[in-house]
């Protein structure tokens, strides 16, 4: 069954009305930001190379209002039904390792260091966006509160600052080195517009996906295999350790050509993860062109060239993750699906398709019926288009 996506005006009903039942007082400020899909550029990131994300319409959603009772952040998930007490000291502290509270904390941290205070606040919070998915749902956090910190003091910073700043709070306080993409999409997305992310100067631009006719169906195999930790870090280090026998800063400055000459030095399943960076990069800036001229067959088709590379030459996918891809072929284009890969880190979580939009619910229930009867695993999934960044709602 697809998922439907709650639409902001009902999310910001709930946490209108939650706040009010919780604290027994009206909000004063709404906000929130996206989770994220990545369309194309896998493992590129760490590599200096090109991503390809689009916000989803899914939010995390936060109401807040000044609170009167000592110098805190009481913060209400309501979600999880979890309630946290944030001291708002001069050096805001982390909580325990895993704690959720340290991506909020992280953020308020950051902007008491730019001289950016809220003082003590009352705080409703509820998130659409599926948790441990893959779907940036920190990312979502963070910007959000990142969105509420300004909409309460009057003072705003440049939006990729906020990004960096977001980031850097998932890597001092949630413990979590990841790369830029998932705060710059969330702070920095556009709705019915993709965004093309150079990872080593942290320039970007807005690629219009305005076709209302194709949108982006997310899989959630609702796997995750547990090695993947290891396996990650095993892929970086033989991404930087050919870098340094190329001669070249980052894999993202490598071609096939200094990569063919280099071959005896180099081992061979280093080739093949090299090879994956160079032509995935090649792939997302191809896929940019096709997405603007609305060649979807194309995209689609570098959408399973993608998938394929990762299962052979990167070897980050895993069965589950084969099983959907396989299952959108056969659909084909003549069932509505133009093309699909995993997305994400691999070894489990999300695939993303590229499908005409009036035929999501077929296609949804075929690939959730084959995927069912295969892996006896029941799968989540939903359609997006591609949706705003952060947003103050009310003020």
């Amino acid at each position: 069954m697809l998922e439907k996506n709650p639409s902001l005006k009902e999310l910001f009903g709930f946490v209108k009305a939650g706040f009010t039942e919780f604290y027994k007082s009206e909000p004063q400020w709404i906000v929130s930001a996206p989770g994220r899909v990545n369309v194309i550029g896998e493992h590129t990131d760490y590599n200096e190379g090109f991503v390809l994300p689009m916000a989803i319409e899914r939010y995390t959603i936060i109401a807040a209002n000044r609170s009167k009772k000592g110098n805190f952040l009481n913060w209400h998930c309501a979600k999880t039904n979890r309630t946290a007490k944030i001291e708002l000291t001069k050096s805001i502290k982390k909580g325990e390792h895993g704690n959720w509270t340290n991506y909020i904390a992280g953020v308020f941290a950051g902007y008491q260091e730019l001289g950016i205070e809220t003082g003590a606040l009352d705080v409703f919070m509820y998130s659409s966006v599926p948790i441990g998915g893959g779907l940036s749902s920190s990312a979502a956090l963070e910007v959000s509160t990142a969105t509420l910190i300004e909409a309460v003091s009057g003072k705003t910073i440049d939006k990729v600052k906020k990004a960096l700043l977001c980031q850097k709070a998932e890597h001092s306080y949630a413990g979590m080195p990841c790369g830029i993409m998932d705060q710059f999409i969330s702070a920095l997305g556009k709705k019915d517009n993709l965004l093309l992310i150079d990872c080593r100067t942290q320039k970007y631009e807005l690629v219009p996906m305005n076709d209302d006719a194709v949108s982006v169906l997310i899989f959630n195999t609702n796997v995750k295999h547990k090695l993947v930790g290891g396996e990650y870090a095993q892929r970086r280090k033989q991404c930087e350790e050919a870098a340094k026998i190329l001669g070249v800063r980052a894999l993202r400055d490598a071609n096939v050509k200094q990569l063919n000459e280099h071959q005896n030095r180099i081992d061979s399943t280093v080739y093949k993860r090299v090879l994956h960076v160079i032509e995935e990069n090649e792939r997302t800036l191809k896929c940019v062109e096709m997405i603007k001229s609305r060649k979807w067959v194309d995209v689609g088709n570098l959408l399973y060239s993608s998938h394929n590379s990762l299962k052979n030459m990167f070897e980050v996918s895993c069965e589950e993750l084969d099983i959907v891809v396989e299952f959108a072929q056969q659909i084909g284009v003549d069932g509505g699906v133009y093309g699909c890969r995993m997305t994400g880190g691999g070894f489990g979580g999300c695939t993303v398709a590229l499908i005409k939009t009036n035929s999501a619910q077929d296609i949804a229930s075929k690939l959730i019926d084959g995927y069912t009867k295969r892996t006896g695993i029941e799968p989540s999934v939903f359609a997006s288009r591609p949706a705003n960044g952060a947003e103050v709602l009310m003020q």
